[in-house]
């Protein structure tokens, strides 16, 4: 029996006339990582914008823990689009603080995501100095202030160093056991492969594959063919 905690249902998305996102449906099983892969400008950021509400679908069904989606879902669910949300003149500590603050959340959370994504020692460093790894360590634990059960990462590894990239492959694997499922956007295949149970490739706003994920040349040759017969659709 399968345990899903987030279902989308033919998701559509359209700007300025152009299909963005079409007929999108995704199973998201809890408490695993969930791979969202797709050339740039395939749809993938688009999509999981409409996931945290960031921009309302034309059409279609989001259903998160069993129920449809609705702002107040916002509450479980942690977020890392794009550039990390910093003030580089500020400590890690106060960027959380800003955040706690805000959220009406305890100061004692500050110190435990702090752990979680292995930044407690950073002392009185500004963010506006920190390495690219650091900073999208950060970022990711402001999206943990909340324990959300959810957690969307858009290429989270974009600029990283095969250092960073590690560490930050490291983190995400161990989500899962701490009650977390993560879904992960990216277009490079061979830092997906190592972490995700399950994937979905989009290519030009379709699904072409959903499933669970072959690895190495498998996955390139799968990957290679959904981009192709999506093209031959679109042009």
């Amino acid at each position: 029996m399968t345990d899903l905690i987030l279902k989308i249902e033919n998701l559509n998305k359209s700007f300025k006339g152009q299909k963005i996102v079409d007929n999108v449906s995704l199973e998201i099983q809890r408490n695993t990582v969930y791979g969202l892969l797709g050339p740039n400008g395939a749809g993938k950021s688009t999509t999981l914008k409409m996931m945290t509400g960031m921009l309302r679908p034309n059409a279609g069904n989001i259903i998160f823990n069993g129920h449809t989606w609705t702002r107040n879902d916002l509450q479980d669910i942690g977020v890392l689009i794009e550039t990390p949300p910093l003030y580089d003149n500020l400590t890690a500590t106060e960027n959380l603080q800003v955040r706690t603050i805000a959220l009406g959340l305890p100061q004692s959370r500050i110190e435990e995501v702090l752990k979680i994504v292995d930044l407690t020692n950073t002392g009185k460093k500004r963010a506006g100095q920190f390495s690219l790894g650091m900073k999208q360590r950060l970022g990711i634990a402001i999206a943990l202030l909340n324990k959300p059960k959810l957690l969307i990462l858009d290429e989270p590894t974009n600029g990283l160093d095969p250092i960073g990239i590690q560490e930050l492959r490291q983190l995400i694997r161990s989500f899962p056991e701490q009650g977390i499922t993560v879904i992960l956007s990216s277009h490079i295949l061979s830092e997906v492969e190592q972490v995700v149970d399950d994937i979905g490739i989009i290519a030009d706003g379709k699904l072409g594959y959903q499933g669970p994920a072959p690895q190495g040349q498998e996955l390139e040759s799968l990957f290679m063919q959904v981009v192709a017969t999506n093209r031959k659709v679109g042009y």
